[in-house]
């Protein structure tokens, strides 16, 4: 029974998780223009876990598609969505709004609640 009780301590639990639902991912053929972030931008997302804010003046370039939007790549940002398990991720973008998030490894989506407006400064 101690040792058990000892295992079981030693177990990672998946006791605050995200939603995820498997996606079919398109790469692009030619990388998409630098653009920079205008604001920060805070995205919740479905399910009890969080993702990382977004910051201002951040670049980012398109890498991508799901059927629910381009996917994004931030160059000098590391963007993760948190739960019992940090998952790498990349925000996904449909009518100027971050709708959610590509889970990289897990080839996933993670839906945002509500969909976050999003802009980008004008190029230079």
């Amino acid at each position: 029974m101690v040792a058990a009780s000892a295992l079981l301590a030693g177990c990672a639990f998946d006791v605050i998780h995200v939603d995820q639902e498997a996606v079919q991912y398109k790469p692009t053929t030619a990388p998409g223009p630098v653009l920079t972030l205008q604001d920060d931008v805070k995205v919740s997302i479905v399910g009890h876990g969080s993702a990382t804010p977004l910051k201002k003046g951040t670049t980012w370039q398109k890498v991508g598609e799901i059927d629910a939007g381009d996917v994004f790549a931030p160059q000098d940002q590391v963007v993760t969505v948190e739960a019992s398990n940090a998952y790498e991720a990349e925000p996904v973008i449909a009518h100027g709004e971050v709708v959610g998030f590509f889970l990289v490894v897990q080839h996933t989506f993670t839906p945002a609640d509500p969909p976050a407006p999003v802009a980008f400064l004008p190029k230079s």
